[in-house]
């Protein structure tokens, strides 16, 4: 099946709608039929706000975060408008994928 492959990157503790931004990704995906998303901390990182690395205490919380989700074309616009609409500017990426499982007959 082809899909797209959507990454959103945020900052570690960052909020929106009095939770944090992956958790209301989370729920905007599960709303949209989005079957599944997964959220990764960086180490270390850098863009427009300098460099970021998990070696000091006070980068707690401060760190990089990717948010990742894997649906149809149309899932994954849906899920774009919302995040705008929402007000949130997240960067993000897109990626044309197939989707399969290994072993199925």
């Amino acid at each position: 099946m082809q899909a797209l492959y959507i990454r959103f990157f945020a900052q570690e503790g960052m909020k929106h709608a009095h939770q944090s931004v992956h958790d209301w990704l989370f729920g905007q995906a599960r709303e949209l039929g989005i079957a599944g998303g997964t959220a990764y901390r960086a180490t270390a990182g850098y863009g427009r706000h300098g460099l970021l690395e998990d070696a000091f205490f006070e980068l707690a919380g401060k760190l990089p975060e990717s948010i990742e989700f894997v649906a149809d074309e149309g899932r994954i616009a849906a899920l774009i408008e919302r995040v705008g609409a929402a007000g949130l500017q997240l960067v993000f990426v897109t990626h044309p994928v197939r989707i399969g499982i290994t072993g199925a007959r």
